[in-house]
């Protein structure tokens, strides 16, 4: 039986970026918790999707 053990297509991962207008970046697991550090700075960032 032939084994199973990687060398296939790699998955993308996928991670929610916060730019704040200072220039810091963040980047978070879900949206929700990339929108929660937005609503603590203020609204003032912009959340954008990042495949990696």
């Amino acid at each position: 039986m032939a084994c199973n053990c990687g060398g296939g297509t790699p998955r993308t991962v996928v991670v929610y970026q916060l730019t704040l207008p200072d220039g810091t970046v963040r980047r978070y697991v879900t949206y929700q918790e990339a929108e929660a550090a937005n609503r603590r700075a203020g609204f003032t960032g912009v959340i954008t999707t990042v495949a990696q």
